[in-house]
């Protein structure tokens, strides 16, 4: 069962704003409140200290970042608050901050809002998010993977599957079961893609592993 998390969420759409109120409480969270601008959701934040920030990238009044800017700026205030980030579309800016935050022990989600159809999936980010994860969407994944070429050519079809699995902070058990393998398959998957492409052996965590892939995919 989920741990019922206190939420605060930012999104400008009311009908989208709405829907998520009735998914996230459907799934047993407290939506504390709902707001549509950057100066509502930073007066909410404070106010009640939540688990979780759900936010757009971009709100009035500027209709660019303030939503990014004031998660950014709640998170300097409130140590360990996680903050799960919604687009319309891949946002590189977003991206690159994301990977540029060293912390190790805050939760930080980057999400298209395409994927909030997908409901499980969209609550299993929420979940892992507020437990400290990072959770990077596919598409995003899918960009940085385009990106780099050599040494990635080096890996094997089924390598690359799993290398973008690890990027969006799938743990071994996960990626087994969407990839239908077994555990120890996964596992000698992994072993073969930190030496070719030369990253350090598994961190004690998931989400120190997920960063140094992600680190290694944007350089």
């Amino acid at each position: 069962m989920r741990q019922s998390l206190r939420i605060v969420l930012a999104e400008d759409a009311v009908l989208l704003r709405e829907g998520l109120v009735h998914l996230l409480e459907r799934f047993g969270h407290r939506v504390l409140a709902a707001v549509g601008d950057g100066p509502d959701l930073l007066a909410a934040a404070r106010e009640h200290r939540p688990d979780l920030v759900i936010t757009d990238v971009r709100m009035p009044p500027g209709q660019t970042d303030e939503g990014l800017r004031t998660a950014r700026r709640l998170q300097a205030e409130q140590p360990g608050l996680a903050v799960l980030v919604l687009s319309q579309y891949v946002e590189q800016t977003f991206a690159d901050e994301l990977l540029d935050d060293r912390r190790t022990n805050v939760g930080t989600g980057y999400l298209l809002k395409e994927r909030i159809g997908d409901v499980e999936e969209f609550a299993d980010a929420v979940a892992r998010v507020a437990a400290g994860a990072t959770v990077v969407d596919p598409e995003v994944v899918r960009q940085l993977l385009a990106r780099r070429r050599d040494p990635l050519d080096r890996l094997t079809p089924r390598e690359r599957e799993v290398l973008a699995l690890m990027a969006e902070g799938r743990s071994n058990a996960a990626i087994a079961r969407r990839l239908v393998v077994t555990d120890a398959a996964v596992a000698k998957h992994i072993a073969s893609i930190l030496q070719k492409l030369d990253l350090p052996p598994s961190a004690p965590d998931d989400h120190r592993r997920v960063l140094a892939v992600l680190a290694y995919l944007r350089a």
